[in-house]
């Protein structure tokens, strides 16, 4: 068939061009996705990525944006692009509890932790020392939420946050030296506990030991009343079998004869004696008062 030169010359473009678009269209499935890094994802989400930079923690140092979330819209659906955070937090009790984001409310910020007054079961799961104490020494302490004292996450708050102190001479550091916020009641010290701690609830007896001049007015509450509050000793842990067996067998009270130990031999001074009334005689008269 003949064909005018000039057509030819019309259709030849035509057809390279086609070629060239069908080959375009063919090839995209066979190209790979641009590669992106954190740097691109900046770009649009700047404030994740100011969070991360500040209070990232592990989230910072230890994986990029995409080791979370794995894809982008179109390509990745919408609701998918938001992972799970047992995705990668297994292995523990704490990561089986549900509603990651009521504590930890931005997962930029991992141990930003916020939470309300009235919680306790999801800090049990790595209290697990604190609660046991609570139930084995049951005080009103035991009754309260966790985040009632413990508003904020990892906050120790002072005692005096709710309670007064025993006296003016015990400042807000100086209550955790008896008491264990988590078993109150169980009072415990060390042996250098200073006697003005001691005479905030037991005034008359420091009083009388201040005054004291014998030896134990010298010492320390505490170097009596050793390990356990209420604790008594006996007098021969110190003092052995001071005097004849016979004396200790008739008089095995030590205080018979010392007083108490707070206030060694001092005993009130005898009351003077004095003479009897005269009595009357029959005649009316009185007789001298004897002398005693």
């Amino acid at each position: 068939m003949n064909v005018p030169k000039g057509f030819k010359l019309l259709v030849a473009p035509l057809f390279v061009a086609a070629a060239v678009s069908f080959a375009w269209g063919a090839e995209p499935a066979n190209l790979a996705a641009p590669a992106l890094s954190n740097a691109d994802c900046v770009k649009c989400h700047a404030k994740p990525a100011a969070d991360i930079e500040a209070k990232g923690m592990a989230h910072k140092t230890s994986v990029g944006c995409q080791d979370c979330h794995v894809g982008h819209p179109p390509a990745v659906p919408k609701k998918d692009i938001i992972p799970s955070c047992n995705m990668c937090h297994t292995g523990k009790p704490h990561y089986k509890l549900s509603g990651c984001l009521s504590c930890h409310r931005n997962p930029h910020t991992p141990k930003v932790i916020t939470f309300g007054r009235d919680l306790t079961d999801p800090c049990l799961a790595c209290h697990t020392q604190q609660i046991a104490k609570l139930k084995a020494n049951p005080s009103k302490h035991t009754k309260l939420n966790c985040s009632f004292c413990h508003d904020v996450h990892r906050k120790i708050p002072q005692c005096v946050q709710c309670h007064k102190s025993h006296s003016a001479d015990i400042g807000a550091d100086d209550c955790k030296k008896c008491h264990q916020a988590h078993m109150p009641t169980v009072i415990t010290y060390g042996n250098d506990t200073p006697n003005k701690l001691c005479a905030a609830c037991h005034g008359k007896v420091n009083s009388m030991l201040s005054a004291s001049k014998a030896k134990h007015g010298k010492f320390l509450c505490v170097s009596c009343h050793q390990n356990k509050h209420k604790a008594i000793p006996n007098c021969q842990e110190c003092h052995g079998s001071p005097h004849p067996a016979g004396i200790m067998n008739k008089f095995p009270d030590c205080h018979t004869c010392h007083n108490i130990a707070h206030d060694l031999n001092n005993w009130p001074p005898a009351a003077e004696k004095q003479e009897k009334p005269a009595k009357p005689t029959k005649a009316g008269k009185t007789k001298p008062a004897r002398k005693q």
